[in-house]
């Protein structure tokens, strides 16, 4: 799994923006799913949805703060139990000690790109030179060759950090990427007319909310010359954050090939156009993001040619996904949260030979929530009955006469806070797609999925659409019956929210003066 990582990003779903032949190995050897989707579309509450089966108001896991609720079972707790062998290498994001693994390496929080950070299981908290990807990579490998027991089943999960913010390739990869340039999406310059305040409201833009120093990697000095603020307070903090672990020769390549970046720009920046200014940060977010993926891309080549030189491509289950989808551009934003498709739907690449068709496809409504059954039904663990999700083995085998849904539930929590990206639930189907925006709004948006592609129009007062809104109100309050969600829950999950932020004034990196006006309106 790796963090963040779009599908517009992945070749075996599109090629307009760089080349994955190695992930395009899985969907080869097996299947892709293109209407995979998560339950929120957030880091740390998509993996506690992927280790638990459960929806994030039941793990307790509704955003990146709330604490997750550590009496749930996970499926990993479940395959050590079965006598599998389970190890854990890269990004978890939450908890300093996973349940259920004979062996881990794990970054702290986030993690950083360069000389990170470990905790492990034996070792204390270490600190390994090197590019974080590549890292990753060889603690799975000395796992797979010095610690695996050959006589036993293995359960391994390999979490990359990449390509999360702030996006820092390889040194390998920065001669290529910072001079590659990119086609720009139709919607880049999106103006939200076709729909209500969450999407206007939104702080996601290229433009006008990515840092500066941090994301495009202007530098810190840079800034101060050109007279560009460090809006947000935390810009030039994460540069150095970020860029201030490179040692002296890391630090020496990445100045051979961004300080020519940098100079350009001191050139063009006075006489750019706010267009050309929004043209110029997507492509150096692009050269950025893209060039993480690059590095991903091989690493997972790496991994999947060890398993076919020893003998385990066989009778082996592979998974390749991401938390959740990432814009790249579309509406002009990046980041995730949004119900809409590039951050609603996640990669997921499966192949099981002998047991699923190879160049296979399926677009099911599938979701995250689905993994753990999945994966347990596949080992012939018996799920526990409070799982949420549905085995996708009738799916990977064949059976699709076994398959019954049609649509999927989804709930996103974290506002007020950083993007400021409004609560919302939703039901979505193959064709539809009805969201509740709510809290200080109140909005219904309905999404024409076949015959509005871009999903830039609310046609959710189209007297044409009557009877679909009738009909998915309906299986929407179903599935949240269903799930065991409510407005009731809801608001016990936002008084809490605001409780803490009311006591703590620690606003983050939310927008303050929103947020204060939110809490003052509370307190009338």
């Amino acid at each position: 799994m790796s963090d963040d990582h779009a599908y517009q990003a992945i070749s075996a779903y599109s090629n307009h923006l760089i080349e994955t032949p190695n992930i395009d190995r899985i969907a080869k050897m097996g299947m892709l799913f293109t209407n995979a989707t998560v339950t929120n579309s957030i880091c740390a509450p998509s993996r506690a949805t992927i280790l638990t089966g459960k929806h994030s108001h039941i793990n307790g896991k509704i955003d990146n703060d709330f604490p997750f609720d550590t009496t749930n079972a996970t499926f990993p707790q479940l395959f050590q139990e079965a006598g599998y062998q389970t190890a854990m290498f890269g990004k978890l994001h939450f908890g300093n000690s996973p349940k259920g693994f004979d062996q881990f390496k794990i970054l702290p929080g986030q993690g950083a790109y360069y000389n990170p950070d470990f905790i492990t299981k034996n070792e204390g908290t270490i600190k390994v030179q090197g590019y974080v990807t590549d890292i990753i990579t060889d603690m799975t490998l000395d796992w797979l060759q010095k610690e695996r027991k050959p006589d036993q089943p293995f359960m391994l999960m390999y979490l990359h950090k990449a390509p999360h913010r702030e996006w820092l390739p390889a040194e390998r990869h920065l001669a290529e990427f910072t001079q590659r340039t990119f086609p720009e999406p139709a919607t880049l310059f999106d103006d939200y007319s076709g729909r209500g305040r969450a999407a206007k409201e939104a702080e996601m833009n290229l433009l006008k909310h990515m840092n500066w120093a941090g994301d495009s990697k202007v530098y810190p000095e840079v800034m101060d010359e050109l007279g560009i603020p460090d809006a947000s307070g935390w810009d030039k903090g994460a540069f150095q954050r970020e860029v201030g672990r490179l040692d002296s020769a890391q630090r020496a390549t990445w100045d051979q090939y961004y300080m020519p970046v940098n100079e350009a720009f001191k050139k063009a920046f006075p006489t750019m156009t706010e267009k050309e200014k929004m043209q110029w940060r997507y492509q150096r977010y692009m050269q950025d993001y893209l060039g993480t993926i690059a590095s991903v891309d091989e690493n997972v080549g790496r991994v999947l040619d060890y398993l076919e030189e020893n003998g385990l491509m066989e009778n082996t289950i592979i998974v390749y996904t991401s938390d959740q989808g990432f814009y790249l551009g579309e509406h002009g934003w990046f980041d995730k949260r949004f119900v809409y498709d590039e951050s609603f739907k996640t990669p997921l690449l499966v192949s099981w030979p002998g047991k699923v068709k190879a160049g296979s496809k399926t677009d099911e409504m599938v979701q995250n929530l689905d993994f753990a059954q999945t994966f347990l039904d596949a080992a012939g663990i018996p799920a526990p009955s409070d799982m949420q999700g549905e085995s996708l083995i009738p799916l990977l085998t064949g059976n699709t006469e076994k398959w019954t849904r049609d649509a999927v539930y989804y709930h996103y929590y974290e506002y007020p806070s950083v993007h400021m990206v409004k609560r919302h639930y939703a039901i979505v189907t193959k064709e539809y797609k009805l969201t509740h925006y709510y809290f200080d709004t109140d909005e219904w948006e309905l999404i024409d999925r076949i015959n509005d592609r871009q999903e830039l129009k609310n046609v959710y007062d189209d007297p044409a659409y009557a009877e679909i809104k009738t009909e998915l109100h309906q299986k929407l309050e179903g599935l949240r019956e269903k799930y065991g969600d409510s407005k009731e829950i809801s608001q016990s999950y936002l008084d809490r929210y605001l409780d803490q932020l009311e006591q703590t004034q620690q606003f983050g990196n939310a927008n303050k003066e929103v947020t204060r006006k939110i809490l003052e309106e509370r307190k009338k």
